[in-house]
């Protein structure tokens, strides 16, 4: 946990009695939240709870229906646009804020440019930011384009940006969503680096055993609403989870009903190569719940496009239901009763800017045909049908979808895949970036299709995801299946054993495909 030496003494930002509603909807009740310099401050609440509005408030995005923001010990109106960084208030976005066919040189001094002669000063922008890079320890090149980066660094320049804002105030969304363990350590070590210096960071995230171990304060929200302020050292997970939903977890995770040992395989996948994976082999049974486990870069995903056409093999065989299948696109996957859920909702998954319907069809569109064109009531009566199913809570069927919660939009995502009445489900990352009670539902809903007979592989990240779903755990290294486990010998012991090389496939052979 961050020290919380040097985080005693007066708020540097405070909400007070902040309320907001956008139109006649109401989305936060006279909520508290304040920070002092050096400390780390985390908001945690379920999907739709109100956090991403209020840090918005306490950016200067978004202006409050009632209430009040202090900052150094005043009242004072944050402006909007972005404009607040000048007070040294700075947000990095969920989604980062940077032009990828920039430098990083460019992208740290962009609306600020260091001028001499009337000229840009190139080589002093370059100075500064190898200056600041040096500071938070981290070796990136200031003439580097932003594309040619990976997603970690990215997250550097993003801070790197900040620091050179001189931010005083932090706030941090979901930073970690798509970095690596190793990746999260390190940005956890520039954030301690930070508030050392006496820079206040909110965070955001919705993995608990981040919020343990980073945050000196945890502000819970839920329904709009304040539920409690808290030191970390007087909570655990749970009591953190609890407060979040208002309900204990205990059940997170379904019971496992194993599949009949003799159910037919419904998938076949031999000697499978394409970009990225090489040699894959695996059988998946009617009714099973198959888990891809491994570090990020594996090869987990590759597999799966693979499989669904969006990655061209280059050796194997697929089969489905016994028969040859050589998908070349995901439509005849579909078509096959094979579907694949992404784990890109907001780039591949889901289109952000119309409504639900059009988003629940879209692959379905020979379904709601009548003498030729498309039936606006039978589109309808399949929204309204996984609404219920899914629990997907929207003020109306025509909000865009980019407005939704993210939990709404992987609900959104799962009733778009299952929309087309899959027999074979491949879903990839499918509780990304969503909070506990909504993965909760959707773990519920996995075990629901398998006991239906639905046959489905989770990819995930997330290990404790793949151990309390799965009735068999593969474990992918460097593009190739390194490990295969079943029944008690699923843990997180090995299946990091698999995945960090210290054992193969092979090594036990009481282990089957």
């Amino acid at each position: 946990m961050t020290s919380a030496e040097g985080t005693s003494g007066p708020a540097i930002l405070s909400a007070n009695r902040i309320s907001k509603s956008f139109g006649e909807i109401p989305v936060l009740f006279s909520v508290d939240f304040d920070i002092r310099p050096g400390e780390v401050h985390a908001i945690i609440g379920e999907n739709g709870a109100g956090k991403s509005t209020l840090i918005k408030i306490l950016s200067g995005i978004e202006q409050p229906t009632s209430g009040s923001i202090s900052y150094d010990g005043k009242t004072v109106v944050l402006p909007p646009n972005g404009e607040a960084e000048a007070m040294g208030i700075v947000l990095i976005h969920q989604e980062m804020n940077l032009a990828e066919h920039l430098t990083v040189a460019d992208s740290i001094f962009l609306g600020r440019e260091i001028k001499k002669y009337g000229f840009l000063d190139l080589a002093e922008m370059r100075r500064r930011s190898a200056a600041v890079m040096e500071t938070l320890h981290v070796h990136v090149d200031p003439d580097a384009r932003i594309n040619t980066l990976p997603v970690a660094d990215k997250q550097m320049v993003e801070i790197a940006k900040a620091i050179s804002r001189d931010a005083r105030v932090l706030i941090m969304d979901e930073p970690t969503a798509v970095l690596s363990v190793g990746e999260t350590e390190t940005l956890f070590e520039q954030i301690r680096r930070l508030t050392a210096r006496g820079v206040a960071v909110i965070f955001i995230s919705h993995k608990l055993d981040e919020i343990m171990e980073l945050a000196d304060r945890v502000t819970v929200l839920r329904d709009g609403q304040l539920i409690a302020t808290v030191g970390t050292e007087a909570l655990t997970p749970d009591s953190i989870a609890q407060m979040m939903v208002g309900r204990e977890l205990s059940n997170l995770y379904p019971p496992k009903h194993e599949p009949d040992i003799d159910a037919p395989v419904v998938l076949s996948v031999r000697n499978l190569s394409a970009p990225g994976v090489s040699d894959i082999s695996f059988d998946l049974r009617r009714g099973e719940i198959l888990g891809f486990a491994g570090l990020i870069g594996s090869g987990r995903t590759a597999v799966a496009e693979a499989i669904v056409g969006l990655l061209p093999k280059s050796a194997g065989q697929v089969e489905v239901n016994g028969k040859p299948a050589n998908f070349t696109d995901v439509a005849k996957s579909v078509d096959a009763g094979l579907a694949y859920m992404t784990k890109d909702r907001k780039g591949r998954g889901l289109l952000l800017n119309v409504g639900l319907q059009p988003n629940l069809t879209l692959l379905t569109l020979k379904k709601h045909l009548k003498n030729g064109f498309l039936d606006g009531k039978s589109e309808e009566q399949a929204l309204d049908r996984a609404v219920r199913r899914f629990d997907i809570r929207a003020r109306d069927a025509s909000v865009r979808v980019g407005q939704l919660s993210g939990g709404n939009q992987q609900k959104l995502m799962l009733g778009k895949t299952m929309e087309s009445e899959p027999d074979i489900i491949i879903m990839d990352e499918p509780t990304r970036g969503i909070d506990v009670g909504t993965k909760q539902q959707i773990y519920h809903i996995i075990a629901a299709l398998a006991a239906e007979g639905k046959s489905i592989i989770v990819i995930s990240s997330e290990m404790q995801e793949v151990i309390g779903l799965s009735h068999r755990v593969l474990v992918m290294r460097n593009g190739r299946l390194a490990g295969r486990l079943e029944g008690a010998e699923i843990s997180e012991a090995e299946i990091m054993r698999y995945a960090a090389g210290i054992k193969q496939d092979g090594d036990d052979e009481r282990i089957s495909a």
